[in-house]
């Protein structure tokens, strides 16, 4: 076996599958996060909004905790529902990313950081696709080539 065949394979430096491969995993990536994001906590908050509002922290003391939990809401089911179709990707993915970052560090800020750790790799993939966009296989990308 060729010295660079074996290098590639041991490094993993597959070049020739870069794009698709990158492009696949942007897409698998960006559409199961949106929909574990909205199925395992944005349609729970807002089919129990009136039980969960009484109590719902608010994190910056002048909202109130209905309007913070319509904020929640609005950005766990809406915003994920745009992060799942690529669709104005870096604005909702924003609004995911500023949720997750005020969950974990201001309302959870003195709980240890297991009660954290899942708003922090939340909000790293989010700020992931705040940055980079939808890719290649989102409706940002096909509106932007027929725009």
């Amino acid at each position: 076996m060729n010295k660079s065949v074996i290098f590639k394979w041991l490094f993993l430096d597959f070049k020739f599958l870069n794009d698709k491969l990158t492009e696949y995993t942007f897409l698998s990536v960006r559409v199961l996060t949106g929909l574990i994001m909205l199925f395992a906590h944005g349609i729970g908050k807002m089919m129990n909004f009136s039980n969960i509002a009484p109590n719902f922290p608010d994190p910056f003391g002048f909202l109130g905790s209905s309007l913070s939990l319509a904020l929640v809401v609005g950005s766990e089911v809406f915003g994920s529902i745009l992060l799942a179709l690529g669709l104005l990707t870096r604005w909702s993915s924003f609004s995911l990313l500023f949720t997750m970052l005020v969950a974990a560090f201001i309302v959870h800020l003195h709980d240890p950081f297991k009660d954290k750790e899942l708003a922090v790799l939340y909000a790293l993939i989010f700020l992931f696709f705040t940055i980079k966009g939808g890719g290649k296989y989102s409706l940002d990308y096909m509106l932007k080539k027929k725009l």
